[in-house]
C-alpha cells in the first residue's frame, strides 16, 4: 500500500496499456507488470507537472496580451473608420457651408432658409468641424492655400491679406485649407529680370 500524506492514501496508478505510448512498441507482460508495482518517483512527477504548469500560465498569459492587443487595435481601428467616414460626409458638404456664407455676405440669408442654415452649422459644429482663415494672420502654407499673390510694404512677413474661401478642419485634420490672398514685405513692384535690361 503506498505511504500515507496527511493522512490520506496516495492512489496507485497501474498501465496496463500493452503498447508503449512513447516508443509505440508491444510491452512485455512482464515489463508491464514491473512497472505497476514500482510506484513513480514522488519528486520526478511533481517537476514535471510544475514545468507543466509554468509552460500552460506563460501559454495563458500571452494569449490575454495578444487578445488585448487585438481589442486595442479593433478599437483604434473603429476610431479611424469613424472619422474617415465623418471626414468624407463633412467635405461633400463644404459647397454647401461656401453658398450659405455667400448667401450671408450678400444678405439673402433670410426666414426659414436662415434657420436652416443655423441648425445645419450647429450640426456640423457638434461633429467638430470647425472654420479657419482670418484676414491679417500670417502665412501658414500647411492651411493656406496662397491664390493671389501681391507685394505690399504694409506688412513685414507673409501675410493673408484677404480670405477667399475660409478652410476647415476636423479635429486636427485640416479638411480643405483657407484659400487666401498673400502679401509679401517688399515694394509695389517687383525686381526686374536681368533679361529685360538686355
Amino acid at each position: 500500500m503506498p505511504p500515507r500524506e496527511n493522512g490520506q492514501e496516495q492512489p496507485v496508478i497501474r498501465d496496463s496499456r500493452k503498447i508503449d505510448p512513447e516508443t509505440g512498441q508491444v510491452r512485455d507482460a512482464s515489463a508491464a507488470e514491473q512497472a505497476a508495482e514500482q510506484p513513480p518517483a514522488p519528486a520526478a512527477a511533481n517537476g514535471e507537472l510544475e514545468a507543466q504548469l509554468a509552460e500552460r500560465t506563460a501559454d495563458l498569459q500571452r494569449l490575454q496580451a495578444e487578445y488585448v492587443n487585438y481589442r486595442r487595435r479593433v478599437e483604434r481601428d473603429r476610431a479611424a473608420v469613424r472619422e474617415q467616414a465623418v471626414a468624407g460626409a463633412l467635405a461633400d458638404l463644404l459647397p454647401v457651408l461656401d453658398d450659405i456664407g455667400r448667401a450671408r455676405d450678400h444678405g439673402e440669408l433670410t426666414g426659414g432658409f436662415a434657420k436652416v442654415a443655423e441648425s445645419l452649422e450647429s450640426a456640423l459644429t457638434k461633429l467638430g468641424l470647425s472654420s479657419f482663415g482670418q484676414k491679417g494672420e500670417p502665412f501658414d502654407p500647411t492651411v493656406h492655400e496662397a491664390l493671389m499673390h501681391s507685394y505690399s510694404s504694409d506688412v513685414t512677413e507673409p501675410t493673408a491679406v484677404e480670405v477667399l474661401q475660409p478652410g476647415y478642419r476636423l479635429g486636427d485634420r485640416v479638411l480643405r485649407p483657407a484659400r487666401v490672398a498673400v502679401a509679401e514685405p517688399g515694394d509695389a513692384t517687383p525686381a526686374s529680370n536681368d533679361d529685360d535690361e538686355n
